[in-house]
């Protein structure tokens, strides 16, 4: 369970978030076959690319986690969201989790009992 957060996103954040996200793919600008994910809160703090979006997810943490980056903000990915990727958002303990790609239905339930908001 993620722990209580005051960090909250209006509409116009949360597509900014998103429309910030093309911005830092580099990688994918180049290939057209890499996974991204970012930490945003205001703006993109931290990206991460992987043809693996398991990786691109786990880059992102790590690279959180050395950087001393708190979870207070979104995670935004490129990718459809499933279990696996809510436990990695929760154990960074991020209350909100923005993909481009539809999560299947156990990762909506899962985002829910861990008090994580999933767009």
């Amino acid at each position: 369970m993620v722990p209580p957060s005051r960090f909250r996103m209006t509409p116009a954040e949360v597509m900014a978030a998103v429309a910030a996200l093309p911005g830092e793919q580099r990688l994918h600008d180049a290939t057209r076959a890499v996974h991204g994910a970012a930490f945003w809160n205001g703006r993109v703090l931290m990206a991460r690319e992987d043809v693996g979006r398991h990786n691109a997810l786990d880059k992102l943490v790590g690279g959180m986690l050395r950087a001393g980056l708190g979870p207070e903000g979104a995670v935004v990915l490129t990718s459809r969201v499933s279990t696996d990727m809510v436990q990695k958002v929760a154990m960074l303990g991020a209350p909100v989790i923005i993909a481009v790609s539809a999560p299947t239905v156990a990762a909506v339930e899962l985002a829910e009992a861990s008090g994580i908001t999933l767009i």
